[in-house]
């Protein structure tokens, strides 16, 4: 058995959401048959407030063993490095974090926003926003690079805005059953991150045949156009697909990237960056003069069906 504090900072409440949705294994299951038993929650625990702040209090003296501390949300350092700007019973939570994190076997950034400051940290970040270990893809963040929790491990990033519901529930379980976890070269488990978005899409074959759409509503690719960054961005948007039924861009809607150390980018979401007539940021892994000139010859050999956009969506 180990314990879990959910700690919420900046954030929307939205990897609160998603975790309400996971099935396998839903949250339920985590808390009844996975060994995890819930200390604190802003949503789940029916305790007042002073039932969070004595438990903390006991944590940090160390009368409780503290296992898993999920933080939700950027760290505010506003205003001139205080964090004032969000506190908790008149202290900076960023102090709240760094007292916690001291005493926990581990933790977790559940979101982009904990994991690299996202939608806060958009400029102008008025609030000074960073994640935890990362500020966007800078390694240190409100902790050190080399910052390492008593279990050996650094900040574990569960990106995502909001984050996959089964990234979160089940990495909880596997930290929970004191298995060894592989991370990224940005400290996310490469259970839930080795695949790019790309990969299930159900676009696939207009992208392979360079059939790309200019407005939304149609069946085709929305990478080239519409600022897609499925191929860009590592994520199981696709592979496990939300809620059991689908994902943005099966819906016809550009992956954001939201996974990514740089969300959100600068810009227009829903364009494309070029140079030229050639997207700025080329799928991961490929070399710009080979992918364009096989882009060329696969459109010239594009099925009818595929031209047409006759392909189911």
């Amino acid at each position: 058995m180990t314990t879990l504090f959910w700690l919420q900072t900046a954030a929307c409440g939205g990897d609160t959401l998603a975790l309400l949705s996971a099935t396998c294994p839903s949250v339920e299951q985590l808390l009844s048959s996975m060994g995890v038993e819930l200390l604190w929650h802003p949503s789940l625990s029916y305790h007042a407030t002073r039932h969070r702040d004595e438990t903390m209090v006991r944590i940090i003296h160390g009368e409780l063993h503290l296992g898993i501390l999920c933080v939700e949300g950027s760290i505010v350092t506003a205003p001139h490095g205080t964090g004032l700007h969000d506190t908790c019973n008149g202290r900076a939570k960023l102090d709240v974090v760094r007292d916690l994190a001291e005493h926990a076997d581990l933790v977790v950034a559940v979101g982009t926003c904990a994991a690299f400051g996202g939608m806060p940290a958009a400029q102008p970040n008025a609030g000074g926003c960073i994640g935890l270990q990362f500020d966007h893809d800078r390694p240190g963040g409100l902790f050190s690079a080399d910052w390492r929790s008593r279990g050996g491990l650094p900040v574990i990033n569960i990106s995502g805005c909001p984050a996959h519901p089964h990234a979160i529930t089940q990495t909880l379980a596997w930290l929970a059953a004191g298995a060894p976890l592989v991370l990224d070269e940005l400290n996310r488990p490469t259970s839930h991150f080795s695949r790019i978005v790309h990969q299930g899409c159900t676009r696939n074959e207009y992208h392979e045949y360079n059939i790309e759409d200019t407005c939304s509503g149609d069946r085709a690719c929305l990478f080239f156009n519409l600022g897609c960054q499925g191929p860009l961005t590592r994520g199981m948007c696709n592979s496990d697909l939300w809620n059991g039924a689908s994902s943005k861009t099966r819906v016809g809607v550009p992956c954001f990237g939201c996974t990514s150390p740089d969300f959100p980018r600068d810009g227009d979401l829903l364009c494309t960056e070029k140079l030229g007539e050639v997207p700025l940021h080329l799928p991961l892994g490929v070399e710009r003069a080979r992918y364009m000139a096989y882009k060329n010859l696969a459109r010239a050999a594009a099925p009818e069906r595929v031209r047409n956009k006759k392909m189911e969506p």
